[in-house]
């Protein structure tokens, strides 16, 4: 039996309706990913599913005794108090009987008498019948897990901590479906990979929304995407997902055609002359009168956003060039003695955890704020365009209207002008929503103004932080479509590891030993890293064992086929070595990146088949060393 059924779910905003006739099950550990455009109808059934919203009509059957938890998307404004008081709030029932059975304490120290006696007695009945008294430690240990400090005051923290915390509240009471509303919105990359390990081995069911195309990848074993108030089931993973839909939308475009040509058809003879009239049958007027019917139901798929990036005049070849810079705010240094070139048509990506110094090193490479040390060059003929984290630049009392146009009737977009409705309708605006106030938008409307207002301007510098959060997953791919053809500079701050490997070229990261810098995205960042480790591993072993000579002298008793293959790998792992060293100085190359994107993923793969086999052969050699040297001892 299913731990949740949803039965012909109906909600309406308005027509047409948000939900319609919508049905599926939830199963023990299965992990649900939900998808659908930004206003799609996810949040809203996630807490159908909760129980914090009632549909207009439909069933939502909850198996006996099962215990649902929901992280919201957003962090309410209202919390105060400790972060303990704060996830003890998860408790629910369980929380208010153990704080009524600490009134009831506190009355019997004031009053004992017989009713007082009485009502604590009935209380910890309560508790003894839910099993309630080992709670508070179960508390402390998901806050230990979690590594919070549960003294810690909820409005100190940063936005991180408190998706952590609110994470906390969702888990304490070890519940058997678990609700996720957007869980990476705000955390660093090393927070979402530690999510995605703990989610992986958490005993109970997932259903979780996302736009974090890597997380979605690690953790789906199942896919349910909301179109036009409709859900479509895909089993498998995101490929598989990706595949199916497009059949499904190619299918839909066949169909709605050869529908379209029929109802033109009969639209054709209906309005025939006198002679047609007389001979027609009622039975194809019937028919037609249907095909009306479903025409005006029909809910045809909503278009993409529209982005366009204006050509505009060169920037000078150096963008930015810092020598030997520092930054120090308080007590506290974010970095030190970074050097770096930026030239035109690098493609920065800045990766780091939270609070660490991201955006000052932004605002100190734009000339914003001053260095504590060192020296900043910025380059010439540069028009900066900036996408804010904090969507500072919108005014939440003016429509989205006033937000763009400053009063003016037109942007201009690729050289041509265009009316200012029309291009909102580009970023999937409708009318109304034109004239709407920011402060009544989604996150996700909020981010979509962002970049139609960040597109509006004429830039050849384009500067991003975090402008991911709250885009839908088709709206990400038509961004990193426009970014990666972009003949200007972008500086990019992001957690999403998947748009960071499809953008960016050169990454800065922050790490314990300093801000360093890469060639290539995040897991090329990644692979270097390792291979940096491999190189430290193997120097440390030279001096242990080196065989500089080019041929081993075999003095013992190997088998002549291992006399062989022992002579042969030093030639074998230097020319590994060789080619392992070629490639990472292609790779190394900031103008390789800027040419065949496919040539550079398949110099990748190489890389990592030729690390894989240079590892195989140290083994190797090491065995046959070790099986030489006991042989002659």
């Amino acid at each position: 039996m299913s731990l949740i059924s949803l039965k012909s779910i109906e909600l309406n905003y308005g027509n047409p309706s948000l939900l319609n006739d919508i049905t599926l099950s939830i199963d023990a550990n299965e992990r649900i990913c939900l998808l659908g455009r930004n206003g799609a109808g996810k949040s809203s059934l996630l807490k159908i599913i909760q129980g914090d919203l009632l549909p207009d009509s439909g069933e939502v059957i909850v198996k006996n005794g099962i215990q649902i938890s929901r992280l919201e998307q957003e962090v309410p404004n209202d919390l105060n108090g400790t972060i303990y008081s704060i996830v003890f709030q998860g408790l629910d029932k369980l929380g208010m009987l153990i704080n009524e059975h600490k009134k009831a304490i506190q009355n019997l120290e004031k009053n004992q008498s017989g009713d007082t006696y009485k009502k604590l007695e009935k209380v910890q009945q309560k508790l003894d019948s839910v099993g309630g008294w080992n709670i508070e430690q179960k508390v402390l240990k998901i806050l230990s897990r979690l590594n919070l400090n549960f003294n810690s005051e909820f409005s100190s923290l940063s936005g991180g901590i408190k998706r952590r915390v609110l994470l906390a509240r969702s888990l304490v009471l070890e519940p058997d479906v678990l609700l996720l509303d957007e869980p990476t919105n705000h955390l660093d990359i090393d927070s979402i990979e530690w999510l995605e390990e703990f989610l992986k081995t958490y005993n109970a069911s997932l259903v979780f929304i996302t736009h974090d195309r890597t997380f979605l990848k690690s953790l789906a074993t199942k896919i349910i995407e909301i179109d036009r108030g409709s859900v479509f089931i895909y089993e498998g993973d995101y490929k598989n997902y990706l595949l199916s839909r497009d059949k499904r939308w190619n299918d839909e475009k066949t169909e709605s055609e050869l529908f379209n040509k029929k109802l033109a058809k009969e639209e054709i003879w209906i309005r025939q002359g006198i002679k047609a009239r007389r001979t027609r049958n009622e039975g194809r007027v019937r028919e037609l009168k249907k095909l009306r019917q479903k025409y005006k139901a029909r809910r045809t798929h909503q278009g993409t956003v529209n982005i366009a990036l204006s050509e505009v005049k060169k920037s000078g070849k150096i963008v930015i060039e810092s020598n030997n810079v520092s930054v120090t705010i308080g007590e506290k240094c974010l970095f030190k003695d970074f050097s770096c070139v930026i030239e035109r048509g690098d493609k920065i990506g800045i990766i780091g955890s939270n609070g660490v110094g991201k955006t000052s090193l932004i605002k100190v490479l734009l000339g914003q704020i001053n260095p504590s040390k060192g020296h900043i060059t910025i380059g010439t003929r540069l028009q900066i365009a900036y996408f804010d984290q904090l969507r500072n630049t919108l005014n939440e009392n003016l429509t989205v209207l006033d937000n763009l146009s400053d009063g003016r009737e037109f942007v201009e977009v690729q050289n041509s002008k265009k009316h200012v409705i029309g291009y909102l309708q580009d970023f999937l605006f409708s009318p109304e929503r034109i004239r709407t106030p920011v402060s009544a938008l989604s996150g996700g409307e909020k981010s979509r103004l962002l970049l139609a207002k960040l597109f509006a301007q004429k830039a050849n510098v384009l500067v991003m932080d975090e402008p991911t959060n709250d885009l839908d997953v088709e709206t990400l791919e038509l961004l990193e479509e426009r970014l990666q053809s972009f003949k200007g500079t972008l500086i990019l701050v992001s957690h999403d590891r998947y748009f960071l490997n499809q953008v960016i070229t050169r990454c800065f990261v922050f790490e314990e030993s300093g801000l360093n810098h890469y060639i290539g995205g995040y897991d090329d960042w990644i692979i270097q890293r390792l291979d940096e480790n491999k190189k430290t591993k193997r120097i440390n072993q030279s001096t242990k064992n080196t065989f500089n000579v080019k041929k081993i002298q075999v003095r013992t008793k190997l088998s002549y086929n291992e006399k062989r293959i022992l002579e042969s790998l030093p030639d074998k792992i230097s020319k590994i070595e060789k080619e392992v060293s070629d490639l990472n100085n292609k790779l190394s190359d900031p103008i390789f990146y800027k040419k065949n994107l496919e040539k550079v993923k398949l110099t990748k793969k190489k890389l990592i088949q030729l690390n894989i086999e240079l590892d195989k052969a140290y083994v190797e050699w090491e065995l046959l060393e070790s099986k030489m040297n006991k042989n002659i001892s």
